[in-house]
Formats: C-alpha cells, sequence, structure tokens
C-alpha cells in the first residue's frame, strides 16, 4: 500500500546539544523517499554510515522487487502454477514470516495481493463502482493459502496460474530493519531510518533524551495532540487522506481488502509501534482492513504492539496500553 510522507502523522523532534550531532540525507529508493539519520562524531563518518545504510536497502530492493525481472521474486511469479522455485534463505524466511502475518491477521494482510486486478481508480476518473462480478474475479486469483512453501529445499510455489507476490506493504519495513541492525553491528550507536513513513529507531538523540514522535491528526494536520517517546522500536503510520473515491456518501480508500476486492472505508489514518518495522508496517496495513473495532482488538493480543486509529470523523481510537502524553 502506498504512504505518503509529507502526509503522514508523525515528525520526529530532535534536541541536539551533545558533541555528537544527527546527520540526516534524504534520497530516493525503492520508488519512495528515504531519510537516513545517524548519531555521528563528524559529517565524514556520518556520510560513510548512511552510504552503508543506502547499499543494504538497494540490495533488498534487488532482491524483493517484482518490477526487477532479474530477481527471485520475478522468477516466483513467472512459475506461478508451473513450479517451485529455489530462493535464498533470506527471501523464503521473509515469505514465511508474511504468511504468519496472514493467518494472525484473517488474510486482512496478504503478500499474494498482487495478484489483484486493478479495478479501482483513484484519480478522479472513476464515476460508477465496478460490478459484483468484476469485484469477484479481481480477487481470484489472490489467497495466502495458495503460496506453498518447502521448508527444506528453501522453494517457494504459487499453486495458481496469475498469481502473483509483492512486498509493497512489508517491503520498506523490512528494509528499515535491515539497515538498522548493519549500521548497529558497525558501532553506530544511534539514528532513524525513515522509509516514507515506515520509521525505525535506535539509541537515543545526542542529548540524551529518547526519540519523540508527534502525532497529528489528518484532518487538522497542522497541530499536534500527543507526544510519544519511542526508544529502539519502530512506528509506521498509513492514511488514505488523498487517494479516494466517493459513492453513495461512503468514501473508500485506496487500500483494498484482498479477501473482498472492496476498498476499505470508515479509518482515515493508523499508526502502529512495534519492536520492528516490518511487523508495524504489515499491521498498519491490516488494521485498515479489518476496521477499527476488529483491528484493535487483533492488537490488544499483541505483546509489545500498540496502535492510534483515526476514522472518518476525526475521533481517536487507540490499544489498551498505549500511553499519550497530550499536548
Amino acid at each position: 500500500m502506498n504512504k505518503y510522507f509529507f502526509l503522514v502523522s508523525i515528525l520526529f523532534v530532535s534536541s541536539i546539544t551533545s558533541a555528537q550531532q544527527l546527520h540526516r540525507k534524504t534520497l530516493k529508493l525503492m520508488g519512495s523517499r528515504f531519510d537516513i539519520s545517524v548519531v555521528a562524531n563528524d559529517s565524514i563518518e556520518a556520510i560513510n554510515y548512511i552510504n552503508l545504510a543506502i547499499g543494504e536497502i538497494s540490495r533488498i530492493e534487488k532482491l524483493i522487487s517484482s518490477w526487477d525481472p532479474n530477481s527471485q521474486t520475478s522468477e516466483i511469479n513467472r512459475n506461478a502454477g508451473i513450479k517451485p522455485i529455489k530462493v535464498s534463505t533470506e527471501l523464503f524466511n521473509l515469505i514465511q514470516r508474511s504468511l504468519v502475518i496472514s493467518k494472525l491477521t484473517d488474510g486482512a494482510f496478504d503478500i499474494s495481493y498482487a495478484s489483484m486486478d486493478k479495478i479501482w481508480k483513484f484519480d478522479g476518473s472513476m464515476k460508477i463502482m465496478p460490478s459484483e462480478e468484476e469485484i469477484n474475479n479481481s480477487v481470484s486469483k489472490v489467497g495466502y493459502q495458495n503460496i506453498i512453501l518447502n521448508e527444506e529445499y528453501k522453494t517457494v510455489f504459487l499453486k495458481l496460474k496469475g498469481m502473483k507476490i509483492g512486498f509493497g506493504a512489508i517491503g520498506k519495513g523490512y528494509a528499515a530493519d535491515e539497515a538498522k541492525k548493519l549500521l548497529i553491528s558497525k558501532g553506530v550507536t544511534a539514528g532513524i531510518i525513515n522509509a516514507s513513513g515506515d520509521m525505525n529507531t535506535w539509541g537515543k538523540q545526542p542529548n540524551g533524551e529518547d526519540w519523540k514522535v508527534a502525532i497529528t491528526n489528518p484532518m487538522n494536520k497542522n497541530k499536534a495532540f500527543a507526544l510519544l517517546p519511542i526508544s529502539n522500536g519502530a512506528v509506521v503510520t498509513s492514511g488514505n487522506y488523498e487517494k479516494y473515491v466517493t459513492f453513495n456518501s461512503i468514501r473508500y480508500s485506496h487500500i483494498i481488502d484482498p479477501r473482498t476486492g472492496y476498498p476499505t472505508s470508515g479509518i482515515i489514518s493508523v499508526t502502529v509501534f512495534a519492536p520492528k518495522a516490518e511487523l508495524a508496517d504489515a499491521l498498519a496495513t491490516s488494521v485498515f482492513v479489518m476496521g477499527t473495532e476488529v483491528g484493535l482488538n487483533r492488537i490488544n493480543q499483541l505483546k509489545n504492539i500498540e496502535c492510534i486509529i483515526i476514522d472518518d470523523q476525526g475521533k481517536i481510537h487507540t490499544s489498551e496500553q498505549i500511553n499519550i502524553n497530550k499536548l
């Protein structure tokens, strides 16, 4: 699903007073805006660290991209309904974790969403809803149950011809996690990987304080309503503030339920806090699809996961254990 960097309801608040400084570089990776920030002694050290992160993110893109015909993901898709494809342990494990999240969310998250026919248009050109038959046909090849893994041989097989997998709802989060892990292994004590709204942090600000995130309501983006500290964790905000259609006074999001083919409605923003960006990324998508009540119920059953939902009336809903310092 798409993330809109300039519209996500998260802003990092940093106060820097020590000898070490926060250095940041902004660039386009994986088709999206990335901000890579590291705490370092000087700009030369910071540039070296940031270049390491860029290299790691680029490596992951080549592995999981469904647009690159040479990627293992494309090879899996080309052989849907034909034969299993042997893949690297890294990609196999990512797909395996994706299937676990699919089961956890009753299919609200599904990497085989890439098989969906694009019958919904969110560019203003759509004047009538697709027919029920068109909607049903659009998801006929979707279903995580048809992704067959062989643990022993590390193979992936898509049972149905025309099936495809894609990592749009988990890939940038995974890349942020891996870049963070690499930088920590190289001795970087603190930083932020912001993958177009998928943010992963570690360490503390140079002044010794925790990183803080300001939560804003998309209906009033100029004013934050809460400030939350975040330490060695990830926060992901997904929103549908711009891409939607309205039929019969109901606003339908660009985020499609992979189980039904119908767009989601009722929610305009989901923020998920989790230990890893990969999980936060996938769950933010899932909560949109599951809806406020079911989504919060599922989040409340998960350890160390918290969530803030803003519905289409501007009302704020939170998971049970979240501690919001209202401004």
